[in-house]
Formats: C-alpha cells, sequence, structure tokens
C-alpha cells in the first residue's frame, strides 16, 4: 500500500475513528470572552458618596468591596482592618487590595484593563475600589447591608450563588 504524495490528498484512514472522538471534538475549548467594566476606572463620580468616603477612608470601600467578593467568609470589618494595618506597615494598601480586584475580575470574566491589576491599584487606588464598588452595585449587590443581607434579600448578583427552585406542595 502506498500513501498518496498530492498536496490536499486525504491520509488512507478516518482520524476520527483513529481517536475516538468526533471530528468536531475539541477537549481544550477556547475560553469564554472577556467582559467589559460596567464603568470606567474615572467614573468615580458617578457616585459621589463612594467617592467621598472611598477618598477619605478607603478601608471602609474596601472592607466592603473584600465582603462581596469572598462571599461573605470575611467580614468588612477583618478585611478593612487588615486593609488598614497593611497600609500602616508597608505605606500602600494597594499591595493587598489588587489581589481583591483579579479575584473579582476571574469570578465575573471582565477584561484587565487599562492595565494590571497591581498597576492600577497602585496608580489609582481610589479609582480602582470605585470602581470595583460600582461593579458590584451594578451587578445587583446593595453594598451597605454586606453579603448576609444580600443573600436573605436575594441580591445575589449576575452569575452569582443559584438558589433553589421553591417547593410547590403536592395535593391530590
Amino acid at each position: 500500500m502506498s500513501l498518496p504524495t498530492s498536496q490536499g490528498a486525504q491520509p488512507p484512514y478516518n482520524q476520527a475513528a483513529a481517536t475516538g472522538f468526533p471530528a468536531a471534538y475539541n477537549p481544550y475549548p477556547k475560553p469564554l470572552a472577556e467582559a467589559e467594566w460596567s464603568t470606567g476606572l474615572f467614573d468615580c463620580f458617578s457616585n459621589f458618596k463612594n467617592c467621598c468616603i472611598t477618598c477619605w477612608c478607603p478601608c471602609i470601600t474596601f472592607g466592603q468591596i473584600a465582603e462581596i467578593v469572598d462571599k461573605g467568609s470575611t467580614s468588612c470589618g477583618a478585611s478593612g482592618a487588615l486593609y488598614t494595618l497593611v497600609s500602616c506597615l508597608l505605606g500602600c494598601g494597594c499591595i493587598y487590595s489588587c489581589f481583591y480586584r483579579s479575584k473579582m475580575r476571574r469570578q465575573y470574566m471582565l477584561k484587565e484593563s487599562p492595565c494590571w491589576d497591581f498597576l492600577v491599584h497602585c496608580c489609582c487606588e481610589t479609582c480602582a475600589l470605585c470602581q470595583e464598588y460600582r461593579e458590584l452595585e451594578n451587578r445587583g449587590f446593595d453594598m451597605t447591608i454586606g453579603w448576609e443581607g444580600n443573600v436573605e434579600r436575594g441580591n445575589l448578583g449576575v452569575g452569582k450563588v443559584p438558589t433553589a427552585p421553591a417547593v410547590q406542595p403536592m395535593s391530590r
């Protein structure tokens, strides 16, 4: 048996049969497209109250963000206190807060823009925290009531923890 030598010739066997997978099967699917942030990095004044709080006391905004991103596993107070401690000891809270931006981006498949998360927080800490706060608000979270309050009210945001459907009582 001789193999075909012309260009474009098919091999003498069916590759789908050789691998056991259909010809269209791809074991490495393409990742889903990343979404844009709902607001820009410098849209801080679209929520003036949060902008002022973040400017004067970023630990409050960071604590609220961290509680939602961690799905209640850490409290707002504990996260805010840790942010304050890192800020006081190292002089830069962005070393800690940039990890939460990355975690939030992975949860919601957001683009890393306008640059790396660390650089965004290092250069524009206040703007980055305000953008993350607005993103969570735009996804349906009431940032003032924390994770547990949002769970109780059913404000789980887009793509959050699914709830079981209501069970209807059976009747005869």
